[in-house]
């Protein structure tokens, strides 16, 4: 499907050549842009019968403590590797604040919320856990890459029943050093057990993409997108 780029100091948009009928709204990880995976479009392929924009929002800019206070695009601050840790809440809820910005601007743009999905690697699957699970209106899903659930111990109290049913799709590399699969397989096993929808896929890879996941993600949004169109 051909794409038409437009770029703003917010966000990377790939909208289709025809009206669009679905958006993905996809986050990078840490020190990443919104460039960061606008070649995945492509490799996606998906079909002309489901014209859908792609929107990469870029993180602010923050110091992020685990990498000596150096400025970078974070969606949050990252204080430390292990569970012990303080999360960065404020620095959670405020790119909450900002992502849902981009939720509402496809709303206004005709875009159902059942048919907006969230993706995100590694810091940008977190923030897409976080926002899909409280956001208040139902989404069509959210897929979370190398990545773990943050604020974990709110998320009962601030999940939103409008997303119960949310499907959700966790992909993990079995190699990956920079955020360990059990992180993942952890996030994945608590949100089973508060009867979260979850389809899990482990890959031998480390902290990256490889094609056998993207074709996987490419099936996975055709068939929820493919739906009530």
């Amino acid at each position: 499907m051909p794409y038409l780029t437009h770029e703003s100091e917010s966000a990377v948009t790939l909208e289709p050549k025809v009206t669009a009928t679905a958006a993905v709204i996809w986050l990078h990880g840490l020190g990443a842009d919104g460039y960061d995976f606008v070649p995945i479009v492509e490799e996606l392929d998906l079909p002309n019968t489901i014209p859908t924009r792609f929107v990469f929002p870029h993180a602010g800019h923050r110091p992020v403590t685990i990498n000596n206070g150096f400025v970078m695009r974070a969606w949050y601050d990252i204080r430390g590797f292990s569970g012990t840790a303080a999360e960065d809440e404020a620095g959670i809820r405020q790119s909450d604040e900002i992502v849902r910005g981009f939720i509402e601007r496809e709303l206004a743009a005709g875009i159902p919320s059942e048919r907006i999905v969230l993706a995100g690697f590694s810091q940008g699957g977190a923030m897409a856990l976080h926002v899909g699970l409280r956001y208040p209106r139902t989404l069509g899903g959210i897929v979370a890459l190398s990545t773990y659930l943050p604020l974990r111990d709110s998320l009962q109290a601030e999940a939103s029943a409008e997303n119960r049913s949310t499907p959700i799709l966790i992909c993990h590399g079995s190699r990956d050093q920079v955020v360990p699969e059990m992180a993942g397989k952890l996030s994945r096993d608590l949100l089973v057990s508060l009867g979260y929808s979850v389809e899990w896929k482990s890959y031998v890879m480390e902290h990256q993409v490889c094609m056998q996941e993207v074709a996987d993600i490419a099936a996975w949004l055709k068939q929820r997108l493919g739906r009530n169109k």
